[in-house]
């Protein structure tokens, strides 16, 4: 399996590329638009630069990984050859079926389908393709070249076969996967969105301050970043998604999202990516947040 296709060139997807092309894998990169994927390979390339600099890779470790990379705009063309597809576009129940409708008809028959998903139902995309035993969740962490977990997710129907295969497939990326089960929000997100809704909560109610909510759980529950920064960073828009996900699965209030958090999604205030969150990011401000993460 060398050839990797990855959907979507965003923040997760530019990620996903980047770790597979560094470790030797020819990788073609999908997104609808050309600009798109420009914007993807150039934060590849800095996020590369940022390692040289670093001494992490050498520039011939930069060139190398850049040239595994090609770019399409057309699924069919650039899935043509994938051993493996690792889809990555957003946070979108109806999004993610269309794409896996698309990719079950357009992929060889033995390529295996994978989604970066960090709430959707695995199960549930699975029963869209015509192989549901060959779909399987691949939940990396942002940022995905220096975070070494990888949440496996088995739907309903994936086989033990895959499984394995994807589970040794992110040990030679140099990351640690760990298996669960295809329940709303997986683990990852099950345990830490609503510590981040609660954290908003008490923001909310009055209790604390945005700083002195973070400083808390840094200095007093050893979090290497406070939720509401961590909140900004991942973006409010996919943590709002992913409670929504998660309420609708298990009807539980406990994960119904915060009405501070619906607001600020509606009023455009997404964190890191739009400038503003719960804390403001002027754009030196956002690049010295960024590069700190490739530490």
């Amino acid at each position: 399996m060398k050839n990797i296709a990855v959907i979507g060139a965003g923040t997760m997807g530019n990620g996903i590329a980047h770790t597979f092309a560094q470790k030797g894998f020819k990788v073609q990169l999908i997104d609808i638009s050309q600009q798109s994927l420009d914007k993807g390979l150039a934060t590849i390339t800095k996020n590369l630069d940022r390692m040289i600099a670093k001494e992490k890779i050498s520039e011939a470790d930069k060139e190398a990984t850049l040239a595994n990379i090609s770019t399409y705009t057309n699924i069919k063309e650039g899935v043509e050859y994938a051993g493996l597809v690792v889809e990555a576009a957003t946070e979108n129940v109806d999004l993610k079926l269309k794409i896996f409708k698309e990719l079950s008809e357009a992929c060889p028959e033995d390529t295996i389908l994978a989604s970066n998903t960090s709430s959707i139902s695995i199960t549930q995309i699975a029963a869209v393709t015509n192989r549901p035993e060959m779909v399987i969740g691949m939940h990396f962490m942002n940022p995905v070249p220096i975070m070494k977990l990888v949440e496996i997710i088995r739907g309903y129907n994936t086989s033990d076969e895959v499984t394995s295969t994807i589970m040794e497939l992110s040990k030679t990326l140099g990351k640690i996967p760990v298996e669960v089960n295809d329940y709303p929000g997986f683990v990852a997100n099950r345990i830490l969105m609503p510590m981040i809704n609660e954290s908003i909560e008490t923001l909310y109610n009055g209790v604390a301050g945005v700083s002195e909510i973070d400083t808390v759980m840094k200095l007093g529950m050893a979090h290497p970043m406070g939720p509401l920064q961590l909140a900004d960073f991942i973006g409010l828009d996919v943590c709002l998604s992913i409670l929504n996900v998660m309420y609708d699965g298990f009807k539980n209030p406990k994960y119904a999202p915060c009405p501070l958090l619906v607001n600020m999604v509606m009023a455009g205030k997404l964190g890191v990516k739009s400038g503003e969150g719960f804390y403001d990011y002027s754009e030196s401000r956002k690049a010295e947040i960024v590069s700190k993460q490739f530490v």
